[in-house]
């Protein structure tokens, strides 16, 4: 594989760290559109000063707008970047903590998962119109408002989006080691309501019949499921139920999340978990969800998509191992489709989702010159 240097300069890691700063700064809590729409703002403005031909498609159902930018030529089959600027951090974290640095990491709230990663793609796009490189393929950057919670408005652009590409690359957050990420599991949410006969529970036990009892059957049959060797894996939580402990519960409930290798063991698990019965026939037990993401398969065209991306970070000095990984991405959507689909490509680090988040800042280079090199090769 002939691959050379990208043409296009990322700079500096401390360059691209100042530009991340200000998009950490903007706390962006996915339940809150007006938030997410003021990073929304920031990025659409840099996006249209660069160049790029900018569209931006109004926030519904409670949350915020989408951006897509094309550069290049409109003729064929392109590479898609989606990247998302929700996090799960609420408002406020930010006084808690901080963006800082110490040493070689930078902290802040969503820096990893995955604000440094969707700043690289933009970085990269703004960067191929400022120095004028042209591409083989047109790009398209699709920057997303609801990630963190299942893409429930975004999915639908993002498939039509990657219908209409020829690569989809996805800047979640690296693994261990700088690892992209070639396969996810697939990602089911449901919820589980009991109902039960209330009755007071010293006077007339018998009269009773206990939701939360009947729950305890559930999630054991739910635990059940568990299947370690072939990859899949069910949690019961939150759980809630009762109101006294002398009252004898009449409801209660729980969520529960999937997470299963294939669509055959994502649909038999399903079908299983929406087809539980009560033990107690005095119950009722009603089960309402579905596959939130299909699973995102390692198969030989996303191999040769990392193939490529190796080959270029090779070039750049560095090694890039490959992983599966458990939590589900817009990458999922994509892949499914058979769109070859390479996804971890945003900055190492550790901690998403914890007080402790934070990204390898050094690697900020790197990483867009990465991205740079994928962008500019492909074809």
């Amino acid at each position: 594989m002939n691959i050379t240097m990208p043409a296009t300069d990322p700079g500096p890691s401390e360059a691209i760290l100042d530009g991340l700063r200000q998009w950490v700064e903007i706390e962006t809590p996915t339940t809150d559109p007006a938030a997410v729409n003021r990073l929304m703002d920031r990025a659409e403005v840099g996006l249209r000063e660069a160049g790029a031909t900018v569209v931006r498609i109004g926030g519904r159902d409670g949350y915020g707008d989408m951006l897509r930018a094309r550069i290049g030529h409109a003729e064929g089959r392109g590479i898609l970047i989606a990247g998302h600027l929700d996090t799960v951090w609420a408002h406020g974290t930010l006084a808690a903590m901080p963006f800082r640095i110490e040493g070689e990491r930078a902290h802040g709230p969503g820096i990893y998962d995955m604000k440094a990663g969707s700043y690289l793609a933009y970085h990269a796009v703004t960067s191929l119109l400022r120095q004028k490189v042209a591409t083989r393929l047109p790009i398209t950057l699709l920057l997303t408002p609801d990630e963190e919670v299942g893409s429930p408005t975004s999915r639908a652009l993002i498939e039509a989006e990657a219908q209409r590409s020829a690569y989809v690359l996805i800047p979640e957050p690296a693994g261990p080691g700088g690892a992209v990420v070639t396969a996810r599991k697939g990602v089911g949410r449901f919820e589980l309501a009991v109902t039960g006969v209330a009755a007071h529970s010293g006077g007339n036990f018998e009269d009773g019949a206990s939701a939360v009892v009947e729950l305890a059957h559930q999630i054991l049959a739910i635990n059940a499921m568990v299947d370690l060797k072939r990859g899949i894996t069910t949690n019961v939580a939150p759980i809630a139920g009762g109101t006294r402990p002398n009252v004898i519960a009449q409801e209660a409930r729980c969520e529960i999340d999937l997470r299963v290798p294939t669509v055959e063991d994502g649909e038999r698990c399903a079908a299983a978990i929406l087809g539980l019965r009560p033990r107690n026939p005095r119950c009722r037990v009603t089960v309402t969800g579905s596959m939130n993401r299909p699973p995102f398969a390692e198969t030989p065209g996303v191999l040769r998509l990392y193939e490529q991306a190796r080959a270029i970070a090779a070039g750049l000095g560095f090694d890039l191992p490959k992983q599966s990984r458990g939590g589900g991405s817009d990458g999922n959507f994509t892949a499914v489709m058979g769109i070859p689909t390479l996804d971890g490509l945003g900055c190492p680090g550790a901690g998403a989702h914890a007080d402790h988040e934070h990204i390898l800042w050094r690697e900020l280079a790197p990483r867009a010159a990465l991205m740079l090199g994928l962008l500019e090769t492909l074809h």
